[in-house]
């Protein structure tokens, strides 16, 4: 499509409150996608560190129990 000047791009042809809002709404949906993305992310990163620590609390008490 060819426009003539930037105003005829932002009417985008009378489809302006469509097409903008189309953009806008993805944008926005891949934006929380994104920040969702990134906190779980972290959350199972210390959920994985948590069982680590644990596992590793559980051998050294293991190791403790049979020098005993």
């Amino acid at each position: 499509m060819f426009f003539h000047s930037l105003h005829d791009f932002l009417a985008m042809g009378g489809y302006a409150a469509y097409v903008w809002s189309a953009f806008g709404i993805t944008f926005f949906s891949l934006f929380v996608l994104s920040l969702l993305s990134v906190k779980r992310h972290k959350r199972i990163l210390d959920e994985v560190r948590q069982q680590q620590a644990r596992e590793t609390r559980i051998e050294r008490a293991k190791t403790m129990e049979n020098t005993l």
